[in-house]
């Protein structure tokens, strides 16, 4: 059985010793060879790679990231038969995928029950989901002027108003607050600061207080056999249950999300600091159930669309890609054979 370790060297928790322990454990049952990756969208490219190469097992060692974009390598044809199974060893600060098949945060105890999993056969197909985008810019939100960026935003979003190439995602996506949120703490990351669940925190509330979004919702979300719901500032597509971590706590708005079934929806209207920090408590809490005024939730859908005034960020698997006037999302069944 062949097997392709794709190795992020710059992911949060990965390092040279993981790499090396991981390749001499799979050389003992597989013929292995690794690629690590040097740029952004490498992985998918080593993905796509092991598809035309026939490769059996493609091995994910980095963050949530890097798994999605071998995912979508993997996933360049569609699914099938042809596709290579997908093993993950965590090694990023959150490893949401990872988690949610059950895998140790331990990348060293990950890699074992790997090797266990794949002597006794054991892998499962889960659903994942698509995301086609419209009305895209790569413009800053913030940086360096806001009002210049937005304005390029705008112009970007009313130059291209059709929808991308549909991108697989493997556990979130996200446009509005999330989106934001995250592209804050990549302005960070890139400054040199850790990606920690303190950072997520300090971002998301000078986002929430300062951001005009809250104030003035901007999003449109399209159900099936539903009224369009109005003035959202948030909304999250969850493949999994929970949705993200702060360290080792979980983040679950949709704790009915699963593999096994079609994509959940947790989305947000208007609201004050204080109403936010009672839903905050609730999807933070020890049996989440996040409801009332200003709360949405749906679970088990197929597709939606949201639709935007002005530019959202959008984000999928945690990776913001900058902004759109329009996110269409998909649930595909059975998409990906993985290691569980």
């Amino acid at each position: 059985m062949r097997a392709l370790v794709v190795a992020n060297p710059a992911a949060t928790t990965t390092t040279g010793r993981v790499r090396d322990v991981l390749l001499g454990a799979l050389a003992s049952e597989l013929k292995v060879d690794l690629a690590e990756t040097t740029h952004r969208g490498h992985a998918r490219e080593l993905g796509r790679q092991a598809l035309d190469d026939g490769v059996d097992v493609v091995v994910a060692l980095g963050g949530d990231g890097t798994v999605n974009e071998v995912v979508n390598g993997l996933l360049a044809e569609g699914p099938g038969a042809r596709v290579p199974t997908l093993a993950v060893v965590p090694g990023g600060s959150t490893n949401v995928f990872s988690r949610a098949l059950g895998r140790s945060r331990d990348p060293v105890e990950a890699t074992g029950e790997i090797l266990d999993s794949l002597r006794s056969g054991r892998t499962r197909r889960v659903s994942l989901g698509t995301a086609s985008a419209s009305g895209t810019s790569s413009a800053p939100v913030r940086e360096p002027d806001p009002a210049v960026a937005a304005a390029a935003a705008t112009v970007d979003a009313a130059a291209d108003p059709g929808w991308s190439p549909p991108r697989w995602f493997v556990f979130a996506a996200g446009m509005g607050f999330d989106a934001d949120v995250i592209s804050r703490v990549e302005a960070q990351r890139a400054r040199g600061r850790r990606s920690t669940g303190a950072l997520y925190v300090r971002e998301a509330t000078r986002t929430f207080v300062l951001g005009r979004e809250r104030r003035r919702p901007a999003m449109t979300l399209a159900l099936p056999g539903e009224p369009d719901l109005d003035g959202l500032f948030l909304c999250l597509v969850s493949n999994v249950s929970p949705w993200t971590y702060l360290g080792a706590r979980p983040v679950n708005p949709s704790p009915e999300a699963s593999f096994d079934a079609d994509l959940d929806v947790f989305a947000l209207g208007r609201m004050g600091v204080l109403r936010m920090l009672h839903h905050s408590r609730q999807v933070l809490a020890r049996r989440p159930d996040a409801r009332g005024r200003g709360v949405h939730r749906r679970h088990d859908l197929p597709g939606l669309t949201l639709t935007a005034s002005r530019p959202q960020g959008w984000q999928l698997d945690g990776d913001h890609l900058g902004t759109a006037t329009g996110l269409r999302v998909r649930s595909v069944r059975d998409a990906l054979s993985v290691v569980v």
